[in-house]
């Protein structure tokens, strides 16, 4: 459970994308020499490894694969690392000392009877990864384009705007409607979990953060017509070897991808945007993550994320109740509306003037 509005800092959305999209093979850079590390555990299999199957064939992904551990190690790499993708073991030690240190919170405020924010996130240990960004080579999301920058101004969020009027001043993740895509298959401050289901001819996503269920058509399912738009997108499946690939389309647009499109707002999305994800088992207890986003309306190149998913199989997602039944929406609106403190007055006045039930019924209820 989530109460989204309770304190901005208690929900911190970290942005992530996908794989590499067909429609922008050409587009994407080229292949690094080396893009990973291999005392980086989960992104390569053991020595002679064999990734196992379910009962009708297909390579077995089946599990809870959370990445509340992963939260930790930022998303976008800090500028001041440049191109630097790797911890020395100095860096490594001190990042793991501080990520230690955030652990030890909750101790620290069920010491002092108070809870704060060690209650409400969920901290995990660093990786020698700089960012879950890989590519481009400094680990951020590439620039817009002239038309995502100016897009992005209409970008509204709780974190953006102080007067809210209307539900268009909120983004879907405030609405608890959707974390939207690449968002979801990234950590959070908090409900990270994921769970993979697979039936023959399916596999599932299953997401705690706003209790999504990514269902995948896999072996020759297309996407819809490009009309039909999912606030998560259509996602359609294939298997190449043991790994498992998914393509998404038919985004709703104008929802974060994330990044910055100028003043603090986020890139949006298009309907052109495209992800490609691609989940490779690399062990009894991990599968690389692999996922590359592409936009050409909005975004000046593709950018890859690339990090190990680890099992474990004590997870337990529990509901993810978010803001029941809207209410804080509507207090935010009523809270800082102009046209809601005029009617405010209007009822206050004619409250003092003895009318108060002529313009009653022009009040929203809790202002009763």
């Amino acid at each position: 459970m989530s109460l989204r509005f309770i304190g901005a800092a208690l929900a911190v959305p970290l942005f992530v994308a996908a794989t590499t999209p067909a429609a922008a093979e050409d587009a994407r850079p080229a292949a690094k020499a080396a893009t990973t590390t291999p005392d980086e555990p989960g992104l390569k299999a053991p020595k002679g490894w064999k990734a196992p199957r379910t009962e009708w064939g297909d390579p077995d992904l089946r599990g809870r694969w959370p990445i509340d551990n992963l939260s930790s190690t930022p998303s976008q790499r800090p500028p001041n690392l440049g191109t630097k993708a790797w911890l020395t073991d100095e860096e490594y030690a001190a990042a793991k000392k501080a990520a230690d240190d955030q652990l030890e919170l909750y101790n620290k405020e069920v010491k002092a009877n108070r809870m704060g924010m060690g209650h409400w996130t969920e901290r995990g240990v660093p990786m020698r990864q700089t960012s879950l960004i890989m590519e481009p080579a400094n680990g951020r999301i590439p620039p817009p384009t002239p038309l995502g920058a100016e897009l992005s101004k209409n970008m509204k969020s709780s974190w953006t705007e102080k007067v809210f009027t209307w539900v268009t001043d909120f983004s879907p993740y405030d609405r608890c409607i959707a974390r939207g895509m690449p968002s979801s298959m990234t950590p959070g401050a908090y409900n990270s979990g994921i769970e993979v289901w697979q039936s023959p001819g399916y596999a599932v996503i299953r997401l705690e953060m706003i209790h999504e269920a990514r269902i995948i058509p896999l072996a020759g399912k297309g996407p819809p017509p490009a009309p039909v738009k999912s606030w998560m997108g259509y996602s359609v499946g294939h298997w190449e070897g043991d790994t498992l690939v998914i393509e998404t389309s038919n985004f709703v647009p104008n929802q974060p991808i994330g990044g910055d499109g100028g003043g603090g707002r986020a890139i949006p999305n298009s309907d052109q945007m495209k992800i490609v994800e691609r989940l490779t088992p690399t062990g009894p207890d991990h599968i690389h993550y692999e996922a590359w986003v592409s936009d050409p309306v909005t975004l000046t190149a593709p950018f890859k994320y690339d990090f190990p998913w680890t099992r474990n199989s004590n997870y337990v997602q529990y509901e993810y109740a978010c803001i029941e039944g809207n209410e804080q929406t509507r207090g935010y609106i009523e809270g800082t509306s102009p046209y809601e403190a005029a009617k405010r007055e209007a009822r206050e006045k004619a409250r003092a003037d003895g009318t108060l039930a002529a313009v009653d019924h022009d009040t929203i209820s809790s202002n009763r």
